[in-house]
């Protein structure tokens, strides 16, 4: 490890755990990626964990974010009600073990559309302190459940989860279009005639057994299928945007999903901005930071 780390930074999933010892300036000096995320563990599993870490990484405070603090992980850490700040955040950390704390996700309790996320929080908050995005700023998160998270003046005011990845997981596994999506979804014509068709769907249902008949009328080829399905899905999501059009889209994370999604607002008329990696990082160090 290249010098001597102030403390461990954890990115706990569901499925993965991502670990950095972290330097009291905010670089990484060491990491981990591995597969313990929150499903892999019970609530009793997790001292053992904690302590393979320091051993790992080295015997210093840590700081978790994601998963870990939900119903599913080591302790529940109860969500902070937007409008969030980063210091509402640092302020109401779990401690379920000496020198390990947990910070809370986001909720919007008030109105008549309840929502909550956790990790996607410390990503906008280190963006924003990073210089990466402006304080005041749309944010989309692609993944299984993308996000759209809008913030004012650096607190997080609003946000949306939609299920467009588990949908399409659930399309080509189940269902009467089980075995026709199996292709690659690639950026191409294909997946932009759906982001099209998308955008314009009245019903999404309706739109969606286009593709099989689509391949039935030789509308489109089966290579084609896969990333039409996809794109209308995706389309479907950027049409709940109104405002997609008046901002720039600050995307978070990055790979092949995040270019798609790139590609799909440039379609829709957006103007996407990826945002570059480190952005979990950047937020945990925030906190560490704000720390007592």
């Amino acid at each position: 490890m290249g010098g001597r780390a102030a403390y461990l930074a954890v990115d706990w999933g569901t499925t993965n755990r991502r670990a950095f010892a972290m330097s009291e300036a905010g670089a990484v000096l060491d990491s981990l990626h591995d597969d313990r995320g929150v499903l892999a563990l019970t609530p009793d599993a997790y001292p053992a964990e904690i302590a393979a870490l320091r051993a790992r990484l080295g015997a210093r405070p840590i700081i978790a974010v994601g998963m870990v603090g939900s119903n599913r992980g080591w302790r529940p850490a109860p969500y902070v009600d937007a409008p969030a700040t980063l210091a509402a955040l640092a302020e109401a950390c779990l401690e379920p073990a000496p020198d390990v704390r947990i910070v809370p996700g986001v909720a919007l309790r008030d109105g008549a559309r309840p929502d909550v996320m956790r990790g996607e929080e410390i990503q906008v908050f280190g963006a924003i302190g990073a210089g990466a995005a402006p304080a005041t700023a749309l944010f989309c998160q692609p993944g299984t459940h993308n996000k759209w998270i809008e913030t004012v003046d650096g607190a997080i005011t609003d946000f949306t989860t939609v299920m467009t990845g588990e949908f399409f997981a659930l399309l080509r596994a189940h269902g009467i279009l089980a075995g026709m999506l199996d292709g690659s979804v690639e950026d191409g014509d294909a997946f932009r005639a759906g982001i099209r068709r998308g955008l314009t769907s009245g019903n999404l249902a309706a739109t969606l057994f286009e593709v099989r008949s689509g391949l039935l009328l030789d509308r489109i080829g089966p290579e084609q299928a896969a990333p039409y399905a996809s794109g209308i899905l995706v389309g479907a999501d950027l049409g709940t945007r109104a405002d997609l059009r008046r901002r720039p889209v600050h995307l978070l994370g990055g790979g092949r999903l995040a270019a798609l999604y790139a590609a799909a607002i440039t379609e829709a008329g957006g103007d996407p901005v990826t945002v570059p990696d480190g952005s979990t990082t950047a937020g945990i160090h925030a906190i560490w930071s704000l720390r007592a």
